[in-house]
């Protein structure tokens, strides 16, 4: 399951919809849906740094991100109709940009697990900037 190896050391925040956590890359939030949410009954929307979910006509979030993003390279998936996941591209890539919050003043990172954010990406950072030029 290439989704575990992609998840091994995440470190995640929860949150009252689910979890969210970050990449050098990306900011991606699950929200566990009711089994049989269908990708049709739900809304899902980033407008410049707002973004929006809404499922079954309830809102789940609605605020301004918490760092800066590329709003070109969106995405949200429903798997097994019971998971919805967004996929957030943060437009610093560099691993210098560790969000403390999904959204601004929502779902904020308690101090250990912002500190354990911080180190992986530190880590995954380095690994990166160890790696041959022609590998990428």
């Amino acid at each position: 399951m290439a989704d575990f190896e992609e998840r091994i050391d995440v470190v995640e925040c929860k949150a009252p919809w689910g979890c969210w956590y970050q990449t050098l890359e990306e900011v991606v939030a699950e929200v566990t849906l009711e089994p049989g949410t269908k990708a049709k009954e739900i809304k899902c929307k980033l407008s410049g740094k707002k973004l929006t979910t809404v499922v079954r006509g309830k809102e789940i979030m609605n605020g301004t991100v918490a760092g800066n993003v590329v709003t070109d390279d969106f995405l949200w998936t429903v798997e097994d109709n019971k998971l919805l996941r967004i996929v957030i591209t943060k437009s610093d890539r560099t691993g210098r940009d560790c969000w403390q919050s999904l959204l601004q003043g929502q779902y904020p990172a308690d101090p250990q697990v912002y500190d354990d954010m911080e180190k992986k990406l530190t880590m995954e950072r380095v690994q990166r900037e160890d790696l041959p030029s022609e590998s990428v």
